[in-house]
């Protein structure tokens, strides 16, 4: 149900989504919802929220393990794995679907404070194994967590606009503009930047 509930809101939004959507979704009783989730929607969307940060941090890994085997490792082929996952997202689906803890924080954060705690406990935990990657790949330990902060704003924001022009275009420029400076910062040589 957490699963079904973090697709819908990533596809919906949290206002959009309802208790009986998650359960038809999730192929569950409704009234089990009541049963795992006594808090109602909200704690559900926590829930969601808090899945969304575990996946999203899960696969800074397999991208890590992709740049590895690259003859040259470099922080800017870590950013382009992850957005190369959302760019092939958007070749299968016409990316209808953004990240749910954006979503949630877009729809929530004033409303809700513990789904505003939850978005940023997500982020935070998505930013520590991708800042992680970072020092691996040759950044400074102290400038790591904020250019894994950096990355995973720019690869929001592209994928609201992505979302909005119903283009990948944007996707490949933040990659292709982030990439340098990443890489500089691992105190890797300039690289012309890929058209």
């Amino acid at each position: 149900m957490v699963f079904s509930a973090a697709q819908l809101i990533r596809r919906d939004g949290v206002n959009a989504t309802g208790m009986r959507e998650v359960a038809a979704h999730a192929g569950a009783p409704r009234g089990s919802l009541q049963h795992y989730f006594p808090g109602g929607k909200e704690q559900l969307v926590n829930e969601a929220v808090a899945w969304a940060g575990r996946y999203a941090a899960g696969r800074v890994d397999r991208f890590l393990a992709e740049v590895a085997e690259l003859a040259e490792p470099s922080p800017s082929a870590l950013f382009t794995a992850m957005v190369g996952q959302w760019t092939r997202e958007f070749d299968a689906d016409g990316l209808r679907a953004g990240c749910p803890v954006a979503a949630a924080t877009v729809d929530c954060a004033e409303s809700a404070a513990s789904t505003r705690e939850a978005a940023a406990a997500a982020f935070a935990t998505w930013n520590a194994p991708l800042a992680a990657a970072l020092t691996d790949l040759g950044v400074p330990a102290a400038q790591a967590p904020a250019l894994a902060t950096l990355m995973i704003s720019a690869l929001e924001g592209a994928l609201l606009i992505a979302r909005a022009e119903q283009s990948p275009a944007p996707l490949h420029t933040v990659a292709r503009e982030l990439g340098p400076l990443l890489d500089l910062r691992a105190g890797l040589p300039e690289r012309p930047a890929a058209d």
